[in-house]
């Protein structure tokens, strides 16, 4: 029986949110296999690192070892391999880039929003990377970005952006939010939580673009200018993990409250959710912001970034203030006005209303690229 090839490149793929991308889209089509006439192919780092019956894998961690072989593989490399696996019903790449591919339909999931990231000299002296991604990003998308049937982004300010900035007709791009958990449940509480002062939590990666500074600038303001103590920040990073993690401990790490706890695995974290009192989340960027969606579902308060990403995934959230993420002084108000027991800073957030073509799901997804219908850019 003659089965249609769909491809899935993620090559880069292999931690955090986006590795769970990868996994959740393969243990769809996994089913989808099983069920149907398709022969799926994903093009992965490593097989074990998302393994599930019904998939070919095409393995190889050559393009991971330096940028130069990542642009050789997704643009010479998968050609080479469209040919071989010809015909090729849909090209899927999960990850930003649009490789040189021949196929009926083709796809790229776009995660990465530093394009849009105003990036700082900090930056370069923390984050080299980070500041270069800001910088050449725009131009990794651009490649190849109008031979995509459709490009596929978790929310309406990228969809626009993206839009915007390349041309692209936004009936396009497909916007795929993230699911958001139900409840929480959390393991027993470590000893630290024991406290009973109002607590704060922020849950991120040490990199300079989540803006942990604010935070800390926050706490030092609350202490030597209001004189207030009785309140708890739980911060995740331990703060020797980077050149930003080492800085912000030197400054901060002595600061009372103010306590750097390191990576949390998830039970612990949701246990840390449960405790604490309040939700900060001031990154400067983020596709998405999952902590927002976790914990939304617990009804108590956020202090968000005042920025698109957060707005968006505040949507349909109760208890919710915004702050201007480059003023920790406005932070520090907001904090002191929850500690003191007054919540009249934070509003309920309207359930926004996405325009299609959107999918709540990958079986949403994968009909709109299936049933690919002729747009016009």
């Amino acid at each position: 029986m003659f089965k249609k090839n769909i491809v899935i490149s993620a090559v880069n793929l292999v931690e955090a949110g986006t590795l769970a991308i990868l996994k959740d889209c393969l243990k769809f089509l996994s089913v989808l296999a099983e069920q149907q006439e398709y022969r799926i192919i994903a093009i992965v780092y490593k097989k074990e690192i998302a393994d599930f019956p019904n998939i070919e894998y095409i393995e190889t961690q050559w393009p991971k070892k330096r940028w130069v072989n990542r642009l050789w593989y997704e643009y010479v490399e998968m050609k080479k391999i469209s040919k071989r696996l010809a015909p090729v019903e849909l090209w899927f790449s999960l990850h930003d880039t649009s490789p040189s591919v021949i196929a009926k339909n083709r796809a790229v999931y776009c995660h990465n929003a530093f394009s849009f990231y105003k990036w700082k000299l900090s930056d370069f002296i923390f984050a080299p990377k980070i500041a270069l991604f800001a910088l050449f990003t725009k131009y990794i998308y651009k490649t190849n970005i109008h031979d995509n049937d459709y490009l596929v982004v978790q929310q309406e300010w990228f969809r626009q952006a993206m839009s915007q900035m390349f041309g692209v007709n936004p009936e396009k791009i497909i916007v795929a939010p993230p699911s958001s958990p139900k409840k929480l449940e959390g393991r027993p509480l470590p000893d630290i939580l024991t406290t009973q002062d109002f607590s704060f939590i922020f849950a991120a990666s040490p990199n300079s673009h989540k803006n942990f500074e604010v935070i800390c600038r926050a706490v030092e303001i609350i202490h030597h200018q209001h004189h207030l103590r009785n309140f708890q920040v739980y911060i995740t990073l331990k703060g020797d993990e980077n050149a930003y993690a080492r800085w912000l401990y030197k400054k901060w790490g002595k600061e009372k409250g103010l306590n750097f706890i390191g990576f949390l695995d998830k039970e612990t974290l949701f246990a840390f959710y449960l405790h604490s009192s309040c939700m900060i989340f001031p990154s400067k960027i983020e596709t998405w912001g999952l902590p927002i969606s976790e914990f939304s579902v617990l009804n108590k308060p956020m202090l968000l970034a005042d920025l698109p990403y957060a707005h968006e995934t505040a949507s349909g959230s109760h208890k919710v203030a915004f702050f201007n993420p480059n003023k920790p002084e406005e932070l520090a108000i907001k904090m002191l006005h929850l500690i003191q027991g007054n919540d009249s800073d934070t509003r309920s957030i309207a359930k926004k209303t996405l325009k299609p073509p959107v999918a709540r799901d990958w079986n949403e997804v994968f009909k709109i690229l299936l049933e690919k219908k002729n747009i016009h850019q």
